[in-house]
């Protein structure tokens, strides 16, 4: 990782795969991780994280179910550029959005972009720890 200012314009720049998170930088144990995303992703859990999210372009819908399975009780939270929210660890989500987003992501290091427990996945979604910039 690099010791100098890092452009989150530029860096997105860099790629167009969606789902596919790349690591911008590193902070103590944590990864810094942007993407590019538009349509769903998959219903996943991390176990043992949170999971924090700041929309940087567009607009991202997640949706949630609790951990003691509300099902379609759970609900959704819209996020708008700029605005950010955290996951709890164990609660079951879906990210999604219907017109494409860009997204900065916070995960302690090494954590599986699909979470541990996820629905089949299907091609357009990368199960990764990041990939480097």
């Amino acid at each position: 990782m690099t010791h100098e200012p890092i452009s989150l314009r530029a860096a997105l720049a860099r790629f167009d795969r969606l789902w596919s998170p790349r690591i911008v930088t590193r902070v103590n144990d944590y990864d810094v991780r942007i993407a590019k995303v538009a349509g769903e992703h998959v219903w996943h859990t991390h176990a043992d994280t949170d999971e924090f999210f700041l929309v940087l372009e567009g607009e991202l819908t997640i949706a949630l179910r609790d951990a003691e399975g509300a099902g379609a009780g759970g609900r959704t939270v819209t996020l708008a550029q700029g605005e950010v929210f955290v996951v709890p660890r164990g609660v079951e989500h879906k990210p999604s959005s219907a017109a494409g987003a860009s997204i900065l992501m916070f995960e302690p290091t090494g954590t599986l972009s699909v979470g541990d427990r996820h629905d089949e996945l299907p091609g357009h979604v990368d199960a990764t720890t990041g990939h480097a910039l």
